[in-house]
């Protein structure tokens, strides 16, 4: 196997425990950290710690990041709204999930 191809299947699994710094997490989705704190401001992202150094967050912080990003720049959703339709679609996820285990 060639090094590009190794740098494409090597990755980690993203736990649910607040371990991703604010500077792994803007790295992680090239954004500055600005970006971020405003993410947070407006309920997007919800880290562990008192302040922006102390900051961890989960590996589900870096798909919200990135699906709030999405829907910025392909739709034009302001951040509030970005905020609100991530929650609609975790709740949605939720009621699917419970569904499922009903229908068991």
């Amino acid at each position: 196997m060639n090094s590009e191809i190794q740098q494409i299947l090597s990755g980690s699994i993203l736990e649910e425990e607040p371990s991703i710094t604010l500077g792994d997490l803007c790295n992680a989705c090239s954004v500055r950290a600005v970006q971020i704190v405003a993410m947070v401001d407006e309920g997007v992202l919800d880290p562990c710690g008192r302040d922006p150094r102390q900051w961890r967050f989960s590996g589900t912080s870096l798909t919200r990041v990135r699906v709030a990003l999405r829907l910025q720049q392909d739709l034009e959703v302001n951040l509030p709204g970005a905020a609100l339709i991530l929650d609609l679609l975790e709740e949605i996820d939720a009621l699917h999930q419970r569904m499922t285990t009903l229908d068991r």
